[in-house]
């Protein structure tokens, strides 16, 4: 089992795989239809946008957090 001390790195990870895969998914189609070569050019953009997306969540989640705390209070 992992530390729960890791909950927010792993909540990133999967939410930006998850969202990643999604919007990837939906831009490949739109561009290229789903013609043939669709799963290797969806995946292949994925794994780039994921290694962007996990990144970006990392360092814009402290803002967000920031940022919600000020609407909620």
């Amino acid at each position: 089992m992992i530390p729960r001390k890791y909950e927010q790195v792993l909540f990133s990870l999967v939410l930006s795989g998850l969202m990643s895969l999604i919007l990837s998914a939906v831009s490949t189609a739109a561009t290229r239809g789903f013609a043939d070569g669709f799963l290797y050019a969806w995946l292949t953009s994925w794994v780039v946008a994921w290694g962007l997306a996990f990144t970006i969540v990392l360092l814009v989640a402290p803002l967000s957090r920031k940022l919600v705390q000020k609407v909620l209070s």
